[in-house]
């Protein structure tokens, strides 16, 4: 699991811990104890030197099943990563296309049995009829939180719907779990604030919690009902949603080209000069 260590993802791990699933985490910090079930990978996904490593130096052969759960959001003001990345899509989308840039073709190849097809599911709200702004999507043309967030919900539906053809084996799937309580919106609100804390005290009342959805989306990454298929995407309550409306994958193809010409951009300033 790539993020897991606090809101959604870690609702989902420790209820996957609980059901006898090894599940491996990788963030920056783990509040519970690694164990036989638990363990746990240290970085900074906000780096993309880090995540190409993740992905190059994860042991995968043995996955079942990869989830990405690590979020933020887009800051009142634009936030830039020291390789010249806007910190939401860094975090929240180009480090995952860097990591299965890497990990893909591995994944699931040295199980016993591998008749069930390794899969990727990618929470990030695909299916939010977000198309993204591919001509700026490293938000430097004029800021706005909305319009950067949406990129980077476009570039995860992006993953699911062009995933399989852009890095080949396993299958790919998306999550959008809708507005639940956690310390996402910690960034745009300001961690703390009274804005922040009403904000999350009304979603606690009004939406799901963490663990409700991790109930019902826990059965999703196993299901033997998805085996055959590719770039199904579920809702906040576990059932199929349609796609975006125009995301069609001429649009995800061309969202990942330009996606990875970003990211190669964000390597080559962080190589000693």
């Amino acid at each position: 699991m790539i993020g897991g260590t606090n809101g959604l993802g870690r609702a989902v791990a420790a209820q996957a811990v609980a059901q006898g699933v090894r599940v491996t985490v990788v963030g920056r910090t783990l509040r519970e104890t690694p164990s036989a079930r638990l363990s746990f990978v240290q970085a900074d996904l906000s780096s993309m030197r880090e995540a190409v490593e993740v992905g190059r130096e994860l042991q995968v052969g043995d996955c079942d099943v990869l989830l990405f759960t690590t979020g933020t959001f887009a800051a009142r003001t634009r936030e830039e990563t020291p390789e010249g990345v806007e910190r939401d899509l860094a975090v929240s989308f180009l480090s995952r296309l860097a990591i299965l840039r890497e990990l893909a073709s591995r994944l699931g190849t040295s199980r016993p049995d591998r008749s069930f097809r390794p899969r990727v599911f990618v929470m990030g709200s695909p299916g939010w009829g977000e198309l993204g702004t591919v001509a700026d999507l490293n938000s430097e043309r004029g800021y706005k939180t909305m319009k950067a967030h949406g990129n980077t919900l476009a570039g995860n539906e992006a993953l699911v719907v062009a995933g399989e053809r852009r890095f080949p084996g396993p299958a790919y799937f998306g999550l959008a779990p809708g507005v639940v309580r956690s310390g996402i919106r910690a960034n745009v609100l300001g961690e703390g604030s009274a804005a922040h804390r009403l904000t999350e005290t009304l979603i606690g009342i009004l939406a799901q919690s963490p663990d409700t959805y991790a109930r019902r989306t826990l059965p999703v990454l196993f299901t033997p009902d998805l085996e055959g298929r590719n770039g199904y995407m579920f809702g906040a309550k576990g059932t199929p949603i349609r796609p975006s409306r125009g995301f069609d994958a001429e649009h995800a193809q061309c969202f990942l080209a330009e996606s990875e010409a970003l990211l190669q951009r964000a390597l080559e300033s962080a190589l000693p000069r």
